[in-house]
């Protein structure tokens, strides 16, 4: 039985960087199974996440400098790509369907029984990965994106720079990333 080589982000990542073809295919290989879910969770519907998956390691072949591997993994960079193209794509369906209602806007559509369990689902799966980040980043990104609050306000509220505020929210974006990512292979 053959032994699979050790997964090396920075060493794919200068590969690619290099122009290494056969690098980005061994990034498809590991990976796009967990950027199609990821889309397909977001979006519901496997073409638009095929596409997306698609798209992703498309940014990643054409700007692979975007990626920066001291501040994190490609698995979570490549993720939280996927998760903001899918999020983009379900806004803009949104505003193209409450464009094209117009008038009838304010009509109530039903609530789909499995929407209302994938949403529940879904925030206990980010509530779980929040309450397991350390106490000051999890305090940091409540604040800021439970509570609304900028940078500025979280620092004064927690008693810390501004600029120590937005490295623990960004910290703590990361994990969670990090945590969400893991849990789709």
């Amino acid at each position: 039985m053959p032994v699979e080589a050790p997964y090396d982000d920075r060493l794919l990542h200068q590969r690619v960087v290099g122009g290494d073809e056969s690098a980005l295919g061994e990034v498809y290989d590991r990976l796009s199974s967990l950027i199609f879910g990821l889309a397909l969770r977001v979006t519901r519907d496997r073409v638009i996440a095929e596409d997306i998956t698609q798209e992703v390691f498309l940014v990643f072949w054409e700007r692979p400098l975007a990626y920066d591997p001291e501040r994190g993994t490609l698995r979570a960079w490549l993720a939280t790509i996927a998760h903001r193209r899918a999020v983009d794509h379900v806004r803009a369906e949104e505003r193209r369907r409450v464009s094209a209602l117009g008038p009838r806007l304010f009509e109530r559509e039903p609530v789909r029984l499995e929407d209302t369990v994938l949403a529940a689902d879904e925030a206990q799966r980010v509530r779980q990965a929040v309450t397991s980040l350390p106490e000051g980043l999890r305090e940091a990104v409540e604040l800021a994106y439970f509570g609304g609050r900028t940078y500025r306000q979280v620092g004064e509220e927690l008693g810390v720079p501004e600029g120590t505020a937005k490295s623990r929210i960004r910290l703590a974006l990361r994990r969670l990333a990090d945590a969400l990512a893991e849990e789709e292979v």
